[in-house]
């Protein structure tokens, strides 16, 4: 099962770029990894991966468990002719108490039990057969006197009477068991009756066997006795005649382990079977295999918080996280590798980790981790930005060749444009929950060069705005209008506390004031939020 790497929830270029190259990097290690992101591309993003030739990270909604994460009992099917003796054998064989039936390319066609085989051979339809010539011969260790393998359907009889009682009674419907009565099978024969199963490991003189294959019936000779052979005879019907098909109980194999408790608790089958999208039959699950499921293994980047991950994470195993956050709230069972550095760009620590393990990094890996260093440093002008990240692009500019400040302003065009964008996706384009001081805070930001577009739209942003804050119970909603040539912000918000922002920022409570020299939510904004709240409370 692939480890899946991701960033937070609304990825930004640095996400998308993180979980790639580490992705990268851990399967030049020798790890099976899938970078993935929690929501769209953006397009900043989609220009970085089209300029550099990189696929789209899988998109993810949750990592919650699903029946394809669990170990399930994987079982070979058996195709609807077996007859049931073979069924009984194998299960037996092997100690299953549940067998799924299947076509040639295993799609699942039903399922039969040994409690079923147990019915069927007290409650059956001991009169009647179905099945082909040659499951008749295998289950009875029998020899082909006359005929060929073909399908056998008609009505059984054992017969022990003097031949003249049962006269008239013969017909092309009939499955005839019979010992060494040469007159009942010489009456067999002329009645041209669908089988005769000579016992008792007689041989038959040749004149009825050729009489036989000159009417075309069919004639087998099995080493047993009359009784035994019609004790056994029901159990050479088909499998498919006995196997449960109408309301079976069955999941997908991408359904959650949370949604399929409540079905399986209130039935009480053994076993259930577990199919794919193509009704292929892929294994058993029973509740074991719920006591304690298998987790999905996540690595996390650019970020280490619940409220920013993906849902189901709790029920994830986190093998690692690498950010370049405040420390947040998530928590693990065991001891795991967690780096969490005072820099940038969650791009600049994975670098760094490709030179502490010396693996070569190409053109295009190059390409993503330089784009996301300026995408989360905006070209190195946020306060954010450390001699790492300069190190780091001027290494990667070696291996790129780029004309930065060219490439930047054409990726942040791209990235920043707001043409055609709503105002929900304008607002969660890049929006993080945060807890500070017991309080729930949201805070969305978009870098653009036309913030005319935003303000054109003002009170329609504004009634947004106080609609999220009130649907989500926040006690502060903020919108970051973040200017990248005039570096700095202007602020849209709705707050429970109403001198919280003007306090924060040293301002008057105007919407839309521009803030200059706020770029960075993680290390202006949320610390200034964060100190005022402390201060006022």
């Amino acid at each position: 099962m692939s480890t899946l790497i991701f960033g937070h929830k609304n990825p930004d270029s640095d996400s998308i770029c993180s979980a790639l190259a580490f992705s990268h990097l851990k399967n030049q290690l020798g790890f099976d990894t899938t970078p993935c992101s929690l929501g769209n591309t953006n397009k900043e993003s989609q220009y970085i991966l089209d300029y550099f030739n990189m696929p789209k990270p899988k998109r993810i909604d949750n990592v919650k468990t699903q029946l394809k994460d669990l170990n399930l009992t994987r079982t070979k099917g058996i195709l609807p002719t077996y007859s049931i003796l073979q069924a009984y054998k194998y299960m037996n064989d092997y100690q299953l108490k549940t067998l799924p039936v299947t076509d040639e390319n295993n799609k699942l066609l039903g399922i039969v039990t040994m409690n079923d085989i147990a019915v069927q051979s007290i409650k059956g339809d001991f009169y009647h057969l179905r099945t082909s010539l040659s499951n008749i011969v295998n289950s009875l260790n029998g020899t082909i006197l006359a005929g060929e393998n073909q399908v056998i359907d008609g009505q059984l009889s054992v017969v022990a009477l003097y031949y003249k009682s049962i006269e008239g009674c013969f017909d092309k419907n009939k499955i005839i068991i019979v010992g060494d009565r040469y007159d009942i099978i010489q009456h067999a024969i002329d009645s041209q009756v669908k089988l005769i199963i000579l016992t008792g490991d007689k041989t038959l003189p040749e004149q009825y066997i050729k009489l036989a294959k000159e009417k075309n019936v069919p004639m087998i000779a099995v080493p047993t006795d009359t009784y035994t052979v019609s004790k056994l005879i029901n159990q050479c019907n088909y499998i498919s005649s006995i196997m449960k098909k109408d309301n079976l109980l069955k999941f997908n194999k991408n359904e959650y382990v949370e949604d399929v408790k409540e079905p399986m608790t209130n039935t009480n089958y053994r076993n259930y079977p577990v199919i794919d999208d193509d009704h292929t039959f892929l294994g058993f699950i029973n509740r074991k295999n719920l006591l304690n499921p298998a987790s999905k293994q996540v690595i996390l980047v650019d970020h280490n918080e619940y409220g920013q991950s993906a849902e189901g994470l709790q029920e994830a195993e986190i093998l690692e996280i690498i950010d370049h956050h405040k420390l947040g709230d998530i928590s693990t069972a065991t001891p795991i590798n967690f780096r969490n550095i005072p820099v940038g760009s969650t791009c600049t620590i994975v670098f760094q980790m490709f030179k502490e393990y010396n693996v070569e990094i190409p053109y295009n890996i190059a390409g993503v981790l330089l784009s996301g260093i300026i995408s989360d440093t905006l070209c190195l002008k946020s306060p954010t930005t450390t001699c790492f990240d300069k190190n780091a692009i001027e290494e990667l500019n070696k291996i790129l060749n780029l004309d930065l400040d060219e490439f930047s302003m054409q990726m942040f065009k791209v990235g920043t444009s707001l043409e055609g964008q709503s105002i929900e996706e304008i607002f969660f384009k890049d929006f993080k929950e945060f807890m500070l001081e017991g309080n729930k805070v949201g805070v969305a930001q978009v870098f653009t060069l036309d913030t005319d577009d935003v303000f054109n739209r003002k009170e329609a942003f504004m009634d947004y705005i106080q609609k999220v804050h009130q649907d989500r119970e926040y006690s502060l909603t903020v919108l970051l209008i973040t200017d990248i040539l005039k570096e700095g912000s202007y602020l849209l918000y709705h707050s429970n506390q109403k001198q919280l922002i003007s306090y924060a920022f040293d301002l008057t409570e105007e919407q839309g004031i521009f803030v200059p020299e706020i770029v960075s939510r993680k290390k202006q904004v949320i610390p200034k939020i964060l100190k005022a709240m402390k201060s006022l409370s």
